[in-house]
């Protein structure tokens, strides 16, 4: 391995250097040169730099701590040791789990237990520095200084591959952690030591997902001159095996100067005997640099269905900034789902029972009160058999554990810990693009269950919480459930999404029930003073009212936010919401408000961030209302705002985030917001147009599912000053409307944006030009 230069610094100048001759013809850059893996390791972004492919079942990464909300990837770039590289993680949540599975080198004394950060040498973790660190898609090295060990990570699918190149030493060790997890409670895990070459073992635990399993098959290259085991503080030398939850193994060595050894381990989540098959069908050799090029590959491909370029005289500086934040932008879209089934369609369900996926590959991980925003429907458009995937998972999901995943599922578990019921939205959106290799009707039926039954007490994670008022009484109050609000305005929107897919069907009943329910948003908007407002039982308005005020446990009736952030959360029918804000002149005065006024949070959250006035971009509830001013003739607005969004609030460095990065929905936004467009309302095939950063940008379709050719955007005089939209065509046709339709991308072709300094103001000004709404169509 060769010593890494810092990224930040080196690699970035190396960087604007490669897309000058690059500009020049000199070079070739490829996608994945331009990824940034420490985007959002910093600040509050939560992400994690280690190596992982699209959609993979391993993520293979140093953890620096386990304990605190900003590690909560188990990776920060504030920390300056590492505790060892571990095999699964997520990026950007706001809650910690995964971890499992660490495996550390160290040289001299044997240590089982990591010590504290604070204290240098108390345990196995080791001090290493960002000048010798480097990410990239698929890989991640770095020297660990304690020992001088320089360790280098890649993957597969479903398996890791670690090289540890050691110093000339008598007591090297190789260790495996199964106590270590992020944020979790290890309950149970076992070790077998196979052979001189081979480990296996499971860990269990309970946290965010509330029982995991995880299962290991480590292959080592290099025999073990001894080996044991440990429980808790006791070393056993020699010993085969161990059970516990405190327990661990090592291999020990002795090694020459300059002597790398390999580990490649296999990881399932069904047994070690999937585990094993896991491994030998991934990785049946041992040449990393193989395994890491076929993981460059295969981002380069996934990277390179959306192509996006500046005109020449673009500013190299502005050009490596903007292209870096977009590419890892989409690195970061297309880490999740995860891959949850093994090479051979085995998984285990949520009955807990072993299943195998016929024809399809099951996922897991859905964030979907994050991610049915906006990164779900970009899967939609550049990786259909992966949203395709996901609809059957769900499906598998409703039969094997009686409910939809609503809001959120991670692992083996439901883990109903956001509001709303969001399988819906993902479902209709794929649906109605014309995905649709999964039985509909199964889905559909599991779907209705969720909007209409109440679960049983001791199963609180699914289904919808607090159904029951809102269908007697049309919302939630907010005397009898929390966060009532939110809850109200979101089941609106999912019963909108009920009813768009049961009219699909022909279910004309279901269709008349749930459109008249979506609706129901009317009920918690107060006219006098303009905000969603929460209402008791009795049908009376909160007060005091505080539009400002976050608040907590019973007096917290927003998620996340508070009556500026979600007010304007009503996207199938903002044409309804304008009517009762006071027409349209009203409304964009509203919103010119939202971006104006004091920042200042009353009972706030760590959630609320990336503030302009009290619209908050570093949490998603308000990630489509930049987009609201094209419902009220003002789409200008429209265009400087989500500028000044991508402008202020998204960079290409270590604090790249303003926010939590959600499982790929704070980069999906900037994805499908560079491009110049913007699904409002998932379910609904219309993209809201805004002001696209680059001058070109084309998006490679799948054709069997998209059948026409590549579907191409043209932003001709753009540049960073000139971000108004002064006209438009859309394959040669006039366009005077601010939104076109998904069949416009469907059949492939061209949307031309021709920009400028200045706002022209009438184009898309007239109420016929606005996109649909429920009131209005």
């Amino acid at each position: 391995m060769h010593h890494k230069n810092d990224y930040t610094l080196s690699k970035r100048l190396l960087l604007l250097f490669l897309i000058g001759l690059a500009a020049s013809g000199f070079v070739k850059m490829s996608y994945s040169d331009y990824v940034n893996p420490m985007l959002g390791t910093a600040e509050h972004g939560h992400t994690f730099p280690g190596a992982a492919l699209p959609g993979g079942m391993v993520q293979l990464g140093p953890d620096t701590d386990i304990k605190g909300w900003d590690w909560c990837s188990g990776y920060h770039y504030s920390d300056s040791s590492i505790m060892g590289f571990s095999h699964l993680h997520r990026s950007g949540m706001g809650a910690g789990d995964w971890g499992d599975i660490l495996l550390m080198p160290t040289t001299g004394k044997l240590k089982t237990e990591p010590g504290r950060k604070e204290v240098p040498g108390e345990g196995y973790r080791s001090a290493f520095s960002h000048q010798e660190e480097l990410a990239s898609p698929g890989y991640y090295g770095v020297t660990l200084k304690d020992y001088d060990i320089k360790a280098q990570l890649t993957v597969t699918t479903r398996a890791g591959f670690h090289a540890y190149q050691f110093p000339k030493s008598e007591a090297a060790h190789i260790l495996i952690d199964l106590s270590h997890g992020i944020g979790d409670k290890c309950t149970d895990a076992g070790i077998r030591i196979l052979s001189d070459t081979e480990m296996e073992g499971f860990r269990a635990s309970k946290g965010f997902v509330k029982d995991q399993k995880v299962y290991f098959h480590a292959r080592f290259s290099k025999p073990f001159h001894a080996s044991g085991t440990w429980n808790q503080s006791a070393v056993h030398a020699g010993s085969k095996e161990e059970n516990g939850t405190q327990v661990g193994a090592f291999a020990d060595y002795l090694t020459a100067d300059h002597e790398t050894i390999y580990v490649k381990v296999g990881i399932s989540y069904t047994s070690t005997q999937e585990a094993r098959l896991n491994l030998e069908k991934e990785i049946p050799d041992w040449n990393f640099d193989r395994v890491s090029a076929a993981a460059k590959k295969q981002w380069d491909n996934a990277l390179g269905k959306i192509a996006v370029s500046f005109d020449k005289q673009t500013d190299a500086s502005y050009s490596k900034q903007k292209l870096t934040t977009f590419y890892t932008a989409l690195y970061h879209s297309l880490l999740f789902p995860a891959t949850f089934s093994d090479a051979d369609g085995h998984y285990t369900g949520l009955d807990y029972k072993e299943h195998v996926a016929a024809g399809f590959r099951y996922r897991s991980d859905f964030s979907l009160w994050d991610t049915f925003r906006a990164e779900m429907p970009l899967l939609t458009l550049i990786e259909p058999e992966r949203s395709n995937d996901a609809v059957n998972t769900m499906v598998a999901q409703y039969e094997q554990g009686g409910w939809m995943p609503t809001p959120q599922q991670f692992g083996n578990s439901y883990t109903n810990d956001m509001i709303g019921d969001h399988p819906v939205d993902a479902i209709l959106d794929a649906y109605q693009k014309g995905i649709r290799n999964y039985d509909i009707e199964k889905a559909y039926e599991g779907i209705r269950k969720n909007a209409m039954e109440v679960p049983p007490s001791d199963h609180r994670s699914r289904g919808r919480t607090g159904l029951d008022p809102y269908k007697k009484y049309g919302y939630v109050p907010y005397d009898l459930f929390r966060e009532s609000v939110s809850r109200t305005l979101e089941y609106a929107y999912n019963d909108w999404c009920v009813a768009q897919l049961a009219k699909a069907l022909g279910k004309t009943e279901d269709y008349n029930l749930f459109i008249t329910r979506a609706e129901n948003y009317k009920h918690v908007i107060d006219t006098q003073t303009g905000f969603a407002r929460p209402k008791n039982s009795d049908g009376k308005w909160l007060s005091p009212f505080d539009p400002t005020f976050v608040g907590s446990g019973k007096e917290r009736h927003y998620t996340e936010a508070n009556a500026w952030q979600y007010t304007w959360f009503v996207p199938h029918d903002v044409q309804g919401l304008i009517q009762l804000e006071g027409g349209r002149q009203r409304f964009v005065e509203r919103l010119d408000s939202l971006f104006s006024v004091s920042s200042e949070i009353h009972n706030g959250v760590s959630d609320i961030t990336g503030l302009i006035g009290q619209y908050a971009h570093g949490n998603e509830p308000g990630h489509h209302t930049v987009y609201l001013f094209n419902y009220a003739g003002a789409p200008w607005k429209t265009q400087a705002m989500v500028r000044r969004v991508m402008d202020e609030l998204y960079s290409d460095g270590v604090a790249g985030l303003c926010g939590n990065e959600d499982m790929g929905q704070m980069s999906a936004w900037y994805v499908l917001s560079s491009m110049g467009f913007y699904p409002v309302a998932p379910g609904q095939n219309v993209y809201v147009i805004g002001s696209p950063e680059f001058s070109k940008i084309t998006l490679h379709l799948d054709k069997a599912y998209y059948p026409g050719v590549d579907f191409v955007i043209e932003a001709r005089n753009n540049s960073h000053e000139n971000k108004y939209i002064q006209s438009a065509t859309l394959n040669g046709q006039p366009l005077h409307k601010p939104w076109f339709d998904h069949e416009a991308i469907r059949r492939g072709g061209k949307l031309v944006l021709q920009m400028g300094p200045e706002p022209n103001k009438s184009w898309g000004q007239e109420p016929s030009d606005a996109p649909p709404s429920l009131s209005s169509h």
